[in-house]
């Protein structure tokens, strides 16, 4: 079992865990330190639950691993302003590791603490972090990927520049593989095609592409405003994939379940009222949150467009 002392030897050196920052039944990630060095976090896939897994799934887990350290090494530095920072890989105990930057927790918990303060964000940081949610994903479509699990957990928070930078691509997918895929992400914050399969009674039943993520950054966009809120929509598909798995979306009927209600929309209008265009931020939200994927924005270009008429500004054209 990992534990705090305990030594991970990566390529560039060799850190000591000091605390457990997060974990899950795939991975754990730890405040580190490295002697000369500022401190960081490592994160190393779970060893306990992954030796309780059927060895399908043992497999699956080490391949995400590998997956997410191709896709940060790949990335030029100047391409990581809204991405989390590699800064060293290896394995440990035959399994893959990696070194993170150390940043200051993730958006759900800030969004968690600014709640219990009374407090709102606004619409004006809501649709900063939005376009740079929308720059990350840009840069890993631009790569080839789909993301496929965005959520306020996976976007921790930089407190020295106000930013956001996205986390956690071991669930990422190929957009050159058009075909239909294997479950994964979070239900609670999933598009209907990722949470209804195409082909129900097909282990690989899910027709997705970058849209879907298009649709995660609207469930967003509605949770920023909001103050926390999850849409109905949202809830309910998370609230059927906990009591009944993959079965729990043939429970529900995706054609009948409303993705964003008036009264949504009201409170949304009602929170934004007070900067930018709240009819813009509002058009936005429902184009990302469209049911089906042709009718979302097309690219990150288009989304950009969007959030700038609702900040009241306008894109300038590249010389």
């Amino acid at each position: 079992m990992v534990q705090s002392g305990d030594i991970v030897t990566l390529k560039a050196g060799h850190y000591r865990l000091r605390a457990q920052l997060a974990g899950s039944s795939y991975g754990t990630v730890w405040r580190a330190e490295r002697d000369g060095h500022a401190p960081v976090a490592i994160k190393l896939v779970n060893r306990e639950q992954m030796a309780r897994a059927e060895p399908a799934l043992q497999a699956r887990w080490s391949e995400c691993s590998a997956r997410e350290i191709a896709f940060l090494s790949a990335l030029a530095p100047w391409d990581a302003r809204h991405i989390v920072r590699l800064l060293d890989h290896g394995s440990h105990d035959g399994l893959p590791a990696m070194a993170l930057e150390l940043l200051d927790g993730d958006l759900a918990a800030h969004m968690s603490a600014q709640a219990a303060a009374g407090r709102c964000i606004g619409l004006a940081q809501a649709l900063a972090w939005i376009a740079q949610v929308n720059a990350a994903l840009a840069k890993v479509h631009q790569h080839g990927w789909r993301y496929l699990d965005l959520k306020p957990a996976n976007l921790l928070l930089d407190a020295a520049t106000g930013s956001l930078k996205l986390a956690d691509f071991g669930t990422n997918r190929s957009l050159a593989d058009a075909g239909a895929h294997s479950y994964a992400g979070t239900a609670s914050w999933q598009a209907p095609e990722q949470f209804f399969p195409a082909l129900p009674d097909a282990p690989l039943g899910y027709l997705t592409d970058a849209r879907a993520d298009y649709f995660a950054l609207g469930a967003l966009f509605y949770y920023l405003v909001s103050g926390g809120a999850t849409l109905r929509y949202s809830s309910t598909c998370g609230e059927a994939f906990r009591a009944h798995g993959r079965e729990g979306a043939l429970k529900l009927r995706a054609a009948s379940l409303p993705i964003l209600g008036e009264d949504e929309a009201a409170r949304f209008l009602a929170c934004a009222a007070d900067e930018g265009d709240a009819g813009a931020a509002l058009r936005l939200l429902r184009l990302l949150l469209a049911r089906r994927p042709q009718d979302r924005p097309p690219h990150a270009l288009a989304i950009s467009r969007l959030v700038a008429a609702a900040q009241g500004t306008r894109l300038r054209r590249a010389a």
